[in-house]
């Protein structure tokens, strides 16, 4: 069925703050490490020192006061996140530390998008769901029908919901939200007329017969296509999890301690699981150690290794940590670069001693750091391309602020997730033009005399009504957030009657595909529609055509008002089940 749519690897030195920088200059025998611009001064080098001292070969000794640096640990720190050394990077680093100059790579910026995917773009709904979107300045992506149907100004796919492999993802790219209108072509056996007449009358007037695809490929062999391919895109409404659970403590992020002895510190961190330290006794992950100012130190960290494929998060509004807090405040370090020393995007956050508390911190919030120092002038965070996750305890905020809960010594940060959120209150991200009496053909004791053709030719039309359920099925399993609009007979009639709406596929009657295309569109923004499966049909019964008085309009309907009646979880299989619909 096919469907238009609308719609470094080099050894660098780092501040306590957790910014990074490396440089070195030579003063006749005399090798002085810089930071940044600051001379790093009490860590010094000689070769006579050496010869009179007897070093060894891990330490580097600095003067009194100062403790050993285990220089292993940092060749092993290095190693760990960047593989053998490239000597090209260490030039490349030493020389921008003199120059002060930005990272190499400049985050990607972020575009901004609310588009919303139209699928059946071409179709009775479909069409003017598009129109509907486009007046009210929303873009909406989607040769030669479709250009002429929707005009120059819409961006036009031509896929095939029937065919994966033309479901290209780079089209959901930037999609927030689904009008899926797709439907099974049902038409007059006898042929029908260029703009399709017969079947505008609908099926009471002629005899139908599918055309082209059936209906399993369509309804739910292609609903499937359609919620795999926008999946990402659209975001689910618990969240997409990055760590935790049984699944992703077994090792898909691999983290590693990234301390200040990188910069000449002493501080030591590990991460660890624990198989039942989570508040419901399953496991939890564990970033412990033990954090001292030696050597100008004052930092410890966690971060994985940057992720094989970045995580698109941009359906989403923020990450969400559950943490057993300290009293303590940390850090949580987002990047979207592979490059090791590059801008990261921080938020700081507080815990509560002893207690597992979720914590929420927004996109929004992220400030770009790069070296310690906030970049006003970098590019917005770009959450489609997430490379990886860094939790630091430190002494310092940026810009030499400094941490209010910091105290040298022990510490631990039990956290059992790391997810990614969808802001509350929720919205429908899928909204699917489903049909009422998709729950009929198999309803015990149901006369089906009176029921309309769709449900007495069920099994003459390839089970449509049937694969129809079980494309809704699909969408209520997919964890995406959705409402499933359930019209009755569809007509070429105007908006503006009075409808009503029900619950439990019971009514029968007939109903606009333009007041569907309004039911759909407001169904995008409200919080009330989400998770909610409701028949709708006018007032006006089928013996009598609705008419609309150009000077004398309809009022604009508020379908929240309906929405607000609906219940969660009642679809009219209840019946079918033998279980009592929730109420």
């Amino acid at each position: 069925m096919s469907c238009c749519a609308a719609s470094s690897s080099s050894p660098v030195l780092a501040n306590p703050r957790g910014g990074f920088a490396a440089s070195c200059s030579t003063r006749r025998n005399h090798r002085v490490i810089f930071l940044g611009s600051r001379q790093f001064s009490p860590i010094i080098y000689s070769p006579a020192r050496r010869a009179s001292s007897r070093l060894s070969r891990r330490e580097v000794i600095a003067f009194a006061g100062q403790q050993s640096w285990d220089i292993g640990r940092f060749v092993r720190t290095l190693y760990f996140f960047n593989g053998p050394p490239n000597p090209l990077k260490i030039v490349e680093s030493i020389l921008s530390s003199f120059t002060g100059s930005a990272p190499g790579e400049v985050p990607k910026k972020m575009e901004s998008s609310d588009v919303v995917l139209v699928t059946g773009a071409t179709g009775g709904v479909g069409r003017r769901v598009v129109d509907i979107l486009w007046n009210k300045g929303i873009p909406a992506r989607n040769e030669e029908k479709a250009r002429s149907m929707l005009g120059p100004d819409v961006d036009l796919i031509i896929g095939d919901v029937t065919k994966e492999n033309s479901l290209d993802p780079k089209y959901f790219k930037g999609i927030k939200k689904v009008v899926n209108a797709v439907s099974v072509i049902v038409g007059p056996k006898e042929g029908d007329t260029p703009d399709r007449q017969k079947y505008k009358q609908g099926i009471k007037f002629f005899e139908p017969e599918i055309k082209g695809p059936s209906p399993e490929m369509v309804e739910y062999l292609g609903m499937q296509n359609l919620i795999n391919a926008v999946k990402n895109s659209v975001g689910l409404t618990e969240g997409k999890l990055l760590f935790g659970g049984t699944g992703n403590l077994s090792g898909k992020i691999v983290w590693g301690a990234l301390d200040d002895v990188v910069m000449g510190g002493v501080s030591e961190s590990t991460f660890q699981i624990q198989p039942t330290g989570s508040e419901t006794d399953g496991p939890t992950g564990l970033f412990k150690g033990t954090v001292s100012t030696s050597n100008n130190g004052g930092f410890t960290s966690i971060r994985t290794k940057n992720f094989t494929v970045p995580e698109d998060l941009s359906a989403y509004d923020g990450i969400e940590l559950r943490v057993k807090g300290d009293g303590r405040r940390y850090k949580l370090i987002v990047r979207t670069s592979f490059e090791w020393d590059t801008v990261g995007y921080i938020a700081s956050f507080d815990t509560t001693k002893g207690e597992w508390q979720s914590v929420k911190l927004p996109f929004s919030s992220l400030n770009p750091v790069f070296r310690a120092r906030t970049m006003p002038d970098a590019a917005p965070f770009d959450a489609s391309n997430v490379t990886s996750l860094q939790l630091m305890f430190s002494k310092f905020e940026y810009d030499g602020k400094l941490n209010p809960t910091f105290t040298e010594g022990p510490f631990e940060l039990p956290f059992s997730s790391i997810r990614a959120y969808i802001n509350e209150p929720i919205t429908p991200r899928f909204v699917h033009v489903s049909s009422a009496g998709v729950t009929r053909p198999e309803r015990p004791g149901l006369d089906l005399s009176k029921q309309p053709p769709a449900v007495r030719m069920n099994k003459e039309l390839g089970s449509i009504l049937t694969y129809k359920l079980k494309g809704e099925d699909l969408i209520r399993e997919s964890g995406i957030p959705y409402t499933i609009v359930r019209p009755c007979a569809l007509t070429e009639e105007p908006a503006g009657a009075d409808l009503i709406f029900d619950q439990g596929d019971n009514i029968t009657g007939k109903i606009s595909r333009e007041e569907i295309a309004f039911i759909c569109v407001a169904a995008l923004a409200s919080p009330n529609a989400v998770e909610k499966t409701f028949e709708v049909k006018s007032t006006v019964p089928f013996s009598e055509p609705f008419v609309v008085d150009p000077s004398n309009p309809p009022p604009e309907k508020d379908y929240d008002v309906y929405f607000k009646e609906l219940k969660a979880g009642i679809t009219g299989k209840e019946a079918l089940e033998g279980t009592p619909a929730q109420v």
